[in-house]
């Protein structure tokens, strides 16, 4: 669907013959974020849908036709960070208990959804939760932007969600994706002991066009800060935990080794 949204939108500027950066100026967007969405990676807000509607005078096709969250379903707290993490050049995630979401392969990600609420969803409600999660994921198939770290309690590589075949198949995933560039990981040992981050989960998300911010979740909540005093401040507290953390060659090699123990545990 999203595919389809981006295709239609590029036919509709090169019909009115307009450049990506000359429909960015008109509707007052980057052009990044235009080429993602024609790439089919993201998709505009609603106010974004209604600003390329004005500038190829179309109407209000854009806004209409725009995937909403009832079609592509996440927590309501989450909606708002999950349009930013689609518009973000950067993105620090910091997971206490479970792989970040947008590094989770399908079995991984459906073990998780399928346990984590209350009340509990249907299958059809999981299938879909877990279809929306993937579809957030594409972010990755641009082989530059964004720049990904993940920094993992070591509980995140230990708690073996889904099961053992599950958990080799998600840190072999995650070790092919630090073994090609593409994203940076570095766990924070057991051994570390305390650490500034160990009361809840932080994403951090820079962009292009806009102030940087920190979106904080804990159990049915989750909000957006953007007061630059505490993104600054949540980024210090970021910043000291990652120097605690084992260096990229060493936090690869524990996740291979992680890896391959799940899959003996589950022959």
């Amino acid at each position: 669907m999203t595919m389809a949204y981006g295709e239609w939108l590029k036919d509709q500027r090169e019909h009115a013959g307009l450049t990506q950066q000359q429909l960015a100026e008109t509707a007052i967007m980057s052009r990044t974020h235009i080429a993602h969405i024609e790439a089919g990676r993201r998709w505009p807000s609603q106010d974004d849908a209604k600003r390329l509607d004005r500038a190829l005078n179309t109407g209000n096709v854009l806004a209409s036709f725009l995937p909403d969250k009832h079609a592509q379903p996440v927590a309501d707290h989450f909606e708002a960070a999950r349009q930013l993490e689609q518009q973000a050049s950067v993105i620090r995630e910091f997971a206490l208990s479970y792989v970040p979401g947008i590094l989770q392969t399908r079995a991984y990600a459906h073990a998780v959804l399928a346990a984590a609420p209350y009340p509990p969803l249907s299958e059809e409600e999981c299938e879909r939760a877990v279809v929306t999660r993937l579809e957030r994921a594409r972010i990755l198939t641009d082989p530059v932007a964004p720049i990904v770290w993940a920094l993992l309690d070591e509980a995140v590589l230990r708690r073996p969600i889904g099961g053992p075949a599950v958990m080799a198949e998600q840190l072999t995933y995650l070790g092919d994706l630090v073994e090609s560039g593409r994203i940076r990981v570095h766990v924070l040992p057991f051994g570390t002991g305390v650490h500034s981050l160990l009361q809840s989960m932080v994403t951090l998300m820079w962009f292009e066009d806009q102030p940087p911010i920190t979106y904080v979740e804990g159990l049915h909540t989750g909000k957006v800060h953007d007061s630059p005093a505490l993104v600054e401040r949540f980024q210090g507290t970021y910043d000291l935990a990652l120097s605690d953390a084992l260096p990229l060659t060493e936090s690869l090699s524990l996740l291979r080794a992680t890896a391959k123990d799940y899959g003996h545990d589950d022959n």
